[in-house]
């Protein structure tokens, strides 16, 4: 994955998104002249995959004095465990603690898509799965939770700004709508290879109109060699897609030719439902994973004082001073 940009909002940077007590605190230090040296660490509150430390880095190397700074931090996607120091900031007090906010909020929800999304990617085993979660969360942070889930190990994502900040394609079928508007599977399928530029896989949804298995074959005999995949997205209230159908969808296809046509599946899909899959030799080549990801429980991330003007110093229950992590490095 290439190296993200990130550039903090006006809102971040104006402290408009800060808790105001973080506001006032630093607005009285200016009023007093105080502005010591203070080390603040970082550290989550349970194991996960860490993400949101690109985002953050930017934001410190944007506020932080360049002659007066010292940052360590782990890496974007590291397994971290709980309460380990994640990141370890040194600079004057007043030029980073309105951020503190944002710091630990960009962590908490990145690190828990990311999390959600790798502990998809390790029951899937070697079947690749694509991010759909950003129609699940308001579009402001859409890109970020889709960034986040190709960090946790997806393979790409659906929304365009998540996949240029992840250095991906976005990723994508048809949906259900270009179908119905149409009026049937197998004509949005041909209209999708006529338009699309020929990098984009031909992935036609089956599920809309017919059969799942008779409208696989349809699209396969019209568009034969150039058909990639056919996508089973069956609702609910029809049972969902199940390892037989799957097995049907396999069958069927390899029986009229068309064995090089994988089957993706998508819909509620979660570690459990790929366990289910996978358990019963379903023969799934890829999956959608949308709401387990986007709406992933954050983990919580804490920011504590640790030494002001190399005074040692600590809130009750924890220990002043450094706390020793050997895996930090520094990166300002």
């Amino acid at each position: 994955m290439k190296q993200p940009e990130f550039k903090p909002s006006a809102e971040v940077i104006s402290g408009d998104t800060a808790d105001i007590y973080f506001v006032r605190t630093v607005d009285i230090l200016k009023k007093e002249g105080i502005n010591p040296a203070a080390t603040m660490e970082v550290f989550g509150s349970r194991a996960g995959v860490l993400c949101g430390m690109e985002e953050v880095k930017a934001l410190l190397d944007e506020v932080l004095p360049k002659d007066s700074r010292e940052v360590w931090a782990l890496k974007e996607g590291d397994a971290i465990s709980a309460k380990e120091v994640v990141l370890r900031i040194t600079a004057p007090y007043q030029s980073y603690g309105v951020y503190e906010t944002s710091i630990v909020g960009i962590l908490a929800h990145c690190s828990g898509w990311a999390t959600a999304a790798r502990e998809c990617v390790e029951a899937a085993g070697d079947v690749l799965l694509i991010s759909f979660g950003a129609r699940h969360v308001h579009p402001s942070v859409a890109g970020i939770m889709d960034y986040a889930a190709v960090v946790g190990g997806c393979a790409g994502c659906s929304s365009i700004v998540g996949a240029r900040l992840a250095g991906v394609e976005a990723s994508g079928t048809m949906p259900h709508a270009l179908i119905i508007v149409v009026g049937d599977t197998v004509k949005a399928t041909l209209l999708f290879d006529k338009h699309m530029p020929p990098e984009v896989p031909r992935v036609s949804l089956v599920d809309t109109f017919k059969d799942e298995a008779e409208e696989s074959l349809r699209v396969a005999e019209a568009l034969g060699k150039k058909l990639q995949s056919v996508r089973l997205d069956t609702p609910s209230e029809r049972g969902g897609v199940t390892v037989e159908l799957v097995k049907e969808v396999r069958a069927r296809l390899d029986l009229a030719g068309f064995k090089h046509v994988g089957i993706f599946v998508s819909g509620g899909i979660d570690p459990v439902r790929i366990g289910y899959f996978r358990e019963r030799g379903a023969p799934v080549d890829g999956y959608g994973v949308g709401s387990y990801i986007s709406g992933a429980r954050p983990i919580d991330f804490t920011a504590d004082l640790h030494e002001v003007e190399g005074r040692l110093t600590a809130k009750r229950g924890r220990i002043p001073g450094i706390t020793p992590n050997p895996r930090l490095k520094r990166v300002f």
